[in-house]
């Protein structure tokens, strides 16, 4: 009997009588794993959302490799993958999906069609204590059920494991710059929300010609490395600090910018990782000089509230404060915001306002004296195909497996709550639970 290494097999055998054995060929992850039954649900939250946790190739793929699962979805409208889709290959779908024991999503879930005692995957937003979301928490606790949030399934070096955030930076980056297009009218884009996906945007960036334009790109994760992907599928040269700075160009530029890039120790004047992100409030931000030089500024960067902001509102009113076009990635709504233009979040079809410096206002984009800021808080969802399909690949990489297990560290530290009760890594969310801050 031979055992073919290339399906991750192993060899097992079985005592006979007479010092006889009996050699099989099993597969060890079939072995070990639990059966689930993973609901994919219809996205319920206003406005919708038509991104997916799993594509229908990725439903067809998990069915046929994990003889352990089984996959329901949920019909929906709505869906950037229609239920026709799902359909022809063969994907279980109704309406009624409470005998499955794991339902997944993107966006929240209405409290009213949370399902009692079941697992979640979605995006909660409630672990920085949202107050538009408290009812939401306190209503998973009342019906027993295990929160897994997406944003805090992380490995074992704390690194996050699935996210939108690549596209959530190449939709930022293209639609900052082509508010400065429309800004300046001197070269239009089309918005990506009505374009089918990235590739024909790129094929729309060979074609078009940019003006010398300088622009800046913070971040450290999936964010800026979206962004960065798509100035460079724009050919626009990525240049260092000291050359953006310094120099003059006679083709567009971008620079991207880490921590390191831009804060330093009020006393000591240099930047240390670990202290940096232990004691934020004790850094300044050296961001002024790219005010003064760059057009567009694209923010993909987490920032915590005791640190210091980009530049201030009355930083905005000043002569030299030269950019015209913000990008905010992030969207992190002022005051609890490293950039304070940034009032409100925009929709999709209508993602960018005009912020006007003097009265501290939003107006009418594309104004004489208005700064445009964009500030699109579901990004990927103008991207939807591509960005599901990103997503589900992470899921079945590196989270899939995990959920077969008895007891699996990551998802454990990802609950936010289980058993009706807070998880003893989310108990600071108690008094954000009980109507407190």
């Amino acid at each position: 009997m031979c055992c073919d290494e290339a399906i991750d097999r192993s060899l097992q055998k079985i005592k006979l009588k007479n010092n006889l054995y009996l050699y099989f060929c099993v597969h060890p992850q079939i072995t070990s794993m639990n059966k689930i039954h993973i609901g994919i649900i219809r996205e319920g939250k206003v406005p919708p959302d038509s991104r997916v946790p799993l594509t229908p190739q990725q439903c067809r793929t998990i069915l046929d490799k994990y003889p352990n699962v089984q996959i329901t979805v949920a019909p929906s409208p709505i869906r950037c993958y229609k239920d026709e889709e799902y359909q022809a290959l063969n994907i279980p779908m109704q309406e009624d999906l409470s005998a499955c024991d794991t339902l997944m999503g993107v966006k929240e879930v209405p409290m009213e069609q949370l399902v009692p005692d079941k697992i979640y995957y979605y995006f909660s937003h409630t672990i920085k204590k949202q107050p538009y979301n408290r009812d939401l928490l306190r209503a998973m606790l009342e019906k027993n059920i295990q929160m897994v949030d997406y944003e805090t399934l992380r490995s074992d070096k704390g690194h996050r494991i699935v996210g939108f955030g690549r596209y959530a930076g190449i939709v930022g980056a293209h639609n900052g710059v082509r508010a400065y297009g429309l800004k300046t009218g001197e070269f239009t884009l089309p918005a990506a929300h009505a374009s089918k996906d990235f590739d024909e945007l790129k094929a729309v960036y060979a074609k078009t010609k940019l003006p010398n334009i300088k622009i800046v790109s913070t971040g450290n994760g999936r964010v800026a490395q979206g962004a960065r992907e798509a100035l460079e599928a724009m050919n626009i040269r990525e240049v260092t600090p000291h050359e953006f700075l310094e120099k003059g160009f006679d083709e567009p530029v971008f620079v991207h910018l880490k921590y390191k890039d831009m804060y330093k120790h009020k006393e000591t004047k240099v930047y240390d990782r670990a202290d940096f992100y232990a004691n934020p409030q004790n850094y300044e931000c050296d961001f002024k000089g790219y005010t003064q030089i760059s057009e567009i500024f694209v923010n993909g960067i987490y920032w915590d509230p005791k640190g210091p902001v980009y530049f201030t509102k009355m930083d905005m009113r000043h002569p030299e404060f030269y950019t015209k076009v913000i990008a905010d990635v992030t969207c992190d709504i002022a005051p609890d915001s490293s950039v304070p233009c940034t009032l409100y979040a925009t929709k999709i079809g209508k993602d960018v306002f005009g912020y006007n410096p003097v009265t501290e206002k939003a107006e009418e984009p594309y104004g004489e004296n208005t700064i445009e800021v964009m500030s699109v808080d579901n990004l990927p969802n103008e991207l939807p195909r591509d960005a599901s399909n990103s997503f589900g690949e992470m899921l079945i990489g590196d989270v899939l497996e995990e959920m077969f297990k008895d007891e699996s560290e990551i998802i454990e530290k990802a609950s936010i709550c289980k058993n009706g009760k807070l998880t003893s890594d989310y108990g600071y969310l108690q008094d954000y639970v009980e109507g407190g801050v």
